[in-house]
Order: C-alpha cells, then structure tokens, then sequence
C-alpha cells in the first residue's frame, strides 16, 4: 500500500494543488491520478477559511467515487454536512467562508454540490484502519483502547481530540496531549491541531502543519515516512499554531 497523506486543507486549493504535483500526480483529467498506483488519502478538514474550498471537496468527492483516496471527516466537515441537512449550525470558525461560495452557487450548483458531499461524508469511516492495522487516520487522532470502536465516545475523540471540556481564553477547547500516552503499534496519522512543524511523538504523526494559517501544506508519503510540503500563499497567523 502506497499512500499520500495530506494535512487539513481547509479550502486551500491551490496549495493542495501544488502539493499533488511535487508528489507526482498528474491533472490531465482534472483530479489527481498517481502513474505508479499511489493513492492520496486526507485525514479531514477540507474545507473552511480558505478561498476554495468547495472545489476541494469536488476534487476530493471525485477521487472517492473512483476508488482513487481516502478521505476521514473532521470536525469542519461534520459541521459543513449539519449544514447541508439544514440544521442550526453557527456560521463561524470558518464555516460562513464556505456557506459565502455556496450561496454564490446557482441551484443546480448547489444541488450537485450539496448532494456529492453529503454522499461522501455519509459513505466516509470515521477512521479509516489500513495496511492490515499498521496505520491508522483519523482527524485529530485516536487512543490505542479506542481502535475497533465506534461509540459517541470515540467520535467526539476523533473529530475533536480529547478533550477537557473547559476553553482557553480565546475560546477554544483545552485538549490533553493524547499522544504523549500513546504506546500502540500502530502509526497514527492524524490533523486538527496546527503545528508549524510535523509533531512525531510516540509513532503519532500530526501532519497539520496550518496551510490556511500561513504556514504550509505538508503530506506524508507512506511506507516511505517522507514529508513534502508546499509553503501557503495565506497571511500567517501564529497565535493559531499550538506549542506543546
């Protein structure tokens, strides 16, 4: 198994773009097709705060449909996909950048549009278990107890991280360092968290080196364990960027 593991695009498509292209993907169909059978695969989030994200989502609903990536939901995708149901979801933290294109949208547009990501989050693991066991993806990564499971317990642990439930001043959650515990097998390839440099920490892999933030756009190759990265055409924001 031969994959491409891309962070949290959040709506950052030309990076995204760029970054396919280093890795050798060619767009001659309008997606990315590996020559040698490598495969891309998302750990989430990707759409929100940058300026495409709805053409990430065609892109990556695309390559699904063709068998040709994995994709995992994360939080913004779970909140985007409230959206499309019609709930009350706030339109905040990102989410109004890609309600804006959406809105823009004529109806036929929108319908293809809303209609192809609700398949594909609905279709989507909550984490995807690969390479018989040795690699797991998951948004904002996942206890070795909890590999196999699926509880409610398991999905706000995955979507979120885990989580204290008490906020930080600016209003964000307080999170544990889960992978400082972390002593499974298994590599853990994981987002959510931007970081300004790929956090390795006990074989956990936080590979969200916040492209929409200003920093870049980085993938894992797997089985290689090589990292390339593309630099973010975004303004940097480095209170965003947690330090551990």
């Amino acid at each position: 198994m031969k994959l491409d593991i891309i962070g949290d695009i959040h709506g950052c498509f030309d990076e995204f773009q760029e970054l396919t292209l280093q890795l050798g993907y060619d767009w001659g169909k309008g997606y990315p097709i590996h020559p040698d059978t490598r495969k891309l695969a998302y750990v989430g989030d990707l759409t929100d705060r940058g300026p495409q994200s709805l053409k990430v989502t065609e892109i990556v609903c695309k390559l699904v449909k063709e068998s040709l990536a994995y994709y995992v939901p994360g939080n913004h995708c779970n909140k985007l996909y409230r959206f499309f149901l019609g709930n009350k979801v706030q339109l905040t933290h990102g989410l109004e950048t890609t309600a804006s294109e959406y809105d823009s949208l004529d109806e036929k547009s929108k319908h293809t549009i809303r209609k192809n990501y609700m398949k594909l989050y609905e279709n989507a693991s909550l984490y995807e278990v690969l390479d018989d066991g040795k690699l797991v993806i998951a948004h904002a990564g996942i206890r070795q107890d909890y590999i196999g499971q699926y509880s409610a317990k398991v999905k706000t642990f995955v979507l979120y991280g885990d989580i204290t439930g008490e906020k930080n001043p600016d209003g964000s959650p307080v999170r544990r360092d889960w992978a400082k515990q972390y002593r499974g097998d298994a590599i853990i390839v994981y987002g959510h968290t931007p970081v300004k440099e790929v956090r390795i920490v006990n074989n956990t892999y936080n590979i969200d080196t916040g492209a929409v933030f200003g920093n870049k756009l980085t993938a894992l190759k797997y089985p290689e364990m090589e990292f390339v990265s593309v630099s973010s055409s975004m303004p940097f924001v480095e209170e965003k960027f947690r330090k551990f």
